[in-house]
C-alpha cells in the first residue's frame, strides 16, 4: 500500500513523526506500505508558506503572541473545504502522482480540505484518510482542525487525546489509542549503566557521575541557553551541562564561547544532534519548550523535564502542561532567574530525582510505532480504544 503523509514545518513535532511513520514502515517491511512525506502547507501555495513562516517567527521571538494567531486559525475555515482552498490543484497533482491508498495527516491543519480533495482526486478508487495526533490533553490548545467525523480514524498519542476527538465529534470506534510515534531509536533497549557512562565520558568528555543537565532548541533555533546559563553561574549550584544548539552555527559559537570563560560549569556545546534517545537517556534532567515532541521523547526515556516557559507559553503547549500536572511530573520555568530553584530538589536527593524519573515512566502510552501502521494501512490490530 502506498501512503502519503501530510506535513508541516511548524514547530519541528509534526515533520519529527512523518519521519518516524517512514522509518517504521521501512523497519516493519512486512506490512508493505511505501511512504511518501509531503510539506502539504509549504509546497501548495505561498499563502500556506507564509503562515507557517509566521507561526515560526512567533515561536521563536514572542510564544505568547501566538494566542492571538492560534485563536484566529480556530474561527477561520480557510482549510475546512476543497473548494475555498488555494492552490489545490497542484495538491491533486501530486495525488494522482503518487495514487495512496491511504492519506495520513500529522498535522492540525490538514485533516479536511486536504481529504476531500485527495477523496475528489481519486474517486475511483478513494484513499483511506486517518489523522495521527501527538497532542496530549484536551481543551484550550487542543485545535479544533485536528478532528474531522468524516476521516476514516483519528489516532491519538494518549488517552486523553483520543478522548478529546471523541468530545469534538468523532465516533468512539474511529477514535483509538496509537502511543507515541516517534523514532525507532526510543524504542531500543535501553542503555546499561555502562554504556551511559561511556557516552558521557568519551562522547562528551563530561563526569558520569555528576549531575548533567540538558538544554535543548527548538526546531526553528528558539532558545534561551545564555540567559539560563548565567542563572547557574550567580547560583550556587554546579551542574555540568550539554546545550543542543540546533542547526544555527552563531547559537553554538556564542554558547561554546561562554563556557571557554565559565570553566565552573563544564559545558559541551553541540550542533544538530539525531542521537536525542542516547542524550535523554544520560543526562539528569532536561529543560525543554512544553511541545509535544521532546516531551514524549523524554518521558519514554524517563528522563525529568523542566519546561521552558520563558517568552510565554503558547496554546499548544498549554495543554502539554496541563497533561503533565495530571501525571505529576510539570515543572515550569517562567524565569531564567528561577531555574536553581527548580534544579535544587532534584540535585539534592537522590530519592526526589528517582521518582520524577518514575512519573515521567508511568505516563507512557503502550505499544509501539508498529500498531499505528496497521491502524492506517486498515490492518487487524488490537491497540486498546480511548
Amino acid at each position: 500500500m502506498r501512503v502519503l503523509v501530510l506535513t508541516s514545518s511548524t514547530g519541528g513535532g509534526h515533520n519529527t513523526r512523518a519521519r518516524a511513520f517512514a522509518a517504521w514502515a521501512k523497519r516493519e517491511a512486512d506490512l508493505g506500505l511505501d511512504v511518501a512525506i509531503h510539506q502539504a502547507l509549504e509546497d501548495t501555495h505561498g499563502l500556506y508558506r507564509f503562515g507557517v513562516g509566521l507561526y515560526n517567527w512567533i515561536q521563536s521571538t514572542a510564544p505568547r503572541l501566538h494566542h492571538i494567531y492560534f485563536n484566529f486559525l480556530e474561527l477561520g475555515g480557510l482549510l475546512k473545504s476543497p473548494a475555498r482552498m488555494v492552490g489545490a490543484e497542484k495538491f491533486r497533482a501530486v495525488v494522482r502522482e503518487h495514487r495512496p491508498g491511504a492519506v495520513l495527516s500529522v498535522h492540525g491543519s490538514l485533516n479536511h480540505g486536504f481529504f476531500g480533495l485527495a477523496r475528489e482526486t481519486l474517486r475511483a478508487a478513494p484513499p483511506r484518510c486517518s489523522t495521527y495526533c501527538g497532542e496530549l490533553f484536551g481543551g484550550y490548545g487542543f485545535s479544533r482542525h485536528w478532528v474531522n467525523p468524516r476521516a476514516d480514524l483519528f489516532i491519538g498519542a494518549v488517552e486523553e487525546c483520543a478522548a478529546e476527538a471523541q468530545r469534538l465529534g468523532m465516533a468512539a470506534e474511529q477514535a483509538r489509542l496509537g502511543g507515541f510515534l516517534l523514532d525507532p531509536a526510543f524504542y531500543a533497549p535501553p542503555l546499561t549503566e555502562t554504556e551511559r557512562r561511556a557516552v558521557l565520558r568519551e562522547r562528551h568528555e563530561l563526569d558520569p557521575d555528576r549531575f548533567t543537565l540538558l538544554l535543548t532548541t527548538g526546531a526553528v533555533g528558539a532558545n534561551n541557553h545564555l540567559a539560563l546559563l548565567e542563572s547557574l553561574l550567580r547560583s550556587r549550584l554546579r551542574p555540568q551541562v550539554i546545550a543542543v544548539c540546533g542547526r544555527s552555527t552563531q547559537v553554538w559559537q556564542d554558547v561554546a564561547a561562554w563556557g571557554m570563560a565559565h570553566p565552573e560549569i563544564p559545558l559541551h556545546a553541540i550542533e544538530f544532534t539525531d542521537r536525542m534517545a542516547e542524550l535523554l537517556q544520560c543526562v539528569s534532567a532536561v529543560v525543554a519548550r512544553p511541545g509535544t515532541g521532546t516531551t514524549s521523547e523524554a518521558m519514554l526515556c524517563g528522563c525529568p523535564i523542566i519546561f521552558n516557559g520563558l517568552g510565554g507559553v503558547m496554546p499548544q503547549e498549554m495543554i502539554t502542561v496541563k497533561f503533565a500536572r495530571a501525571h505529576g511530573f510539570a515543572r515550569v520555568l517562567r524565569r531564567a532567574r528561577d531555574l536553581p530553584a527548580l534544579l535544587e530538589p532534584l540535585m539534592a536527593a537522590p530519592d526526589t530525582l528517582a521518582t520524577a524519573r518514575a512519573a515521567m515512566l508511568a505516563a507512557r502510552p503502550p505499544g509501539t510505532p508498529r500498531g499505528v501502521l496497521e491502524m492506517v494501512a486498515g490492518l487487524p490490530h488490537a491497540a486498546p480504544r480511548a
